[in-house]
């Protein structure tokens, strides 16, 4: 491959949630009937490109891990319920990613499509973390990073956050959700965001908007963009705002 194809093309509705730590998007390759092959081998290209080091399935399905283990991308899985109880899966889940992140990892969370469930497990991890103080300024953030409304099943999901146990009272186990650990070398750069001891410190929100990749070309990274004023931009590390939401 040569020129922007050697790159990648960037998932659909990508977006950055803590600037170069977590994003989120659709499954790699499109949801459903719209997935293909080709296109999920791009797409992976372009999140090896970038640094990724782990990608995080919400799905109840296996699709796509033998494609992240072709290209060496780490992965891991918490399957979130349908139509029950989600508190399980995220009192796993939360402790994982945070240890993740706080490691310097990038990660890239997905379901199939980027709905209602990514926006609320990525909310309530927001306020699980302390990232941010309370359930609806961290759906707000959310709603506004994506450009969507959410609904039933995400406030649902943030609501249930409250019934995780605490992050004081939890340590980082940094294992896939079932139990054991990747199966995948992670990409060389693997320590990229990460501060002076290899741990990243992610502080609070900044009230205006950076770029998403979503809507870019094919092949590029997305530019960081001009904050519009009202709007939230993706977390950044090493700001000067404060200690809240700092990854301790």
């Amino acid at each position: 491959m040569r020129g922007r194809w050697a790159a990648g093309i960037v998932p659909r509705n990508f977006c950055w949630i803590i600037k170069d730590h977590l994003a989120v998007s659709e499954r790699p390759g499109g949801y459903a009937p719209n997935h293909r092959k080709v296109r999920r081998h791009e797409e992976l290209l372009w999140l090896r490109a970038q640094g990724f080091t782990r990608v995080v399935s919400l799905l109840a399905s296996t699709h796509n891990l033998h494609a992240y283990n072709e290209l060496h991308l780490e992965w891991s899985r918490f399957p979130i319920p349908a139509a029950s109880d989600t508190r399980e899966v995220l009192s796993e889940l939360y402790p994982a990613l945070h240890g993740w992140l706080r490691n310097g990892e990038r990660v890239l969370l997905h379901q199939e499509e980027l709905g209602d469930c990514v926006m609320g497990v990525v909310a309530g991890y927001l306020l699980w973390s302390e990232i941010l103080p309370d359930g609806p300024r961290a759906i707000t953030a959310m709603e506004q990073l994506l450009r969507r409304q959410m609904g039933t099943v995400g406030r649902m999901i943030v609501s249930a956050v409250e019934e995780v146990p605490s992050l004081g009272i939890l340590t980082s186990p940094g294992e896939r959700g079932d139990g054991s650990p990747g199966k995948s070398a992670p990409p060389e750069d693997s320590e990229a965001g990460a501060g002076d001891d290899g741990q990243a410190e992610i502080d609070g929100p900044v009230l205006s908007r950076g770029g998403g990749a979503g809507d870019e070309e094919e092949g590029t990274e997305p530019p960081a963009g001009d904050p519009g004023a009202g709007e939230v931009a993706p977390l950044r590390t090493g700001s000067s705002d404060g200690p809240a939401g700092e990854l301790a």
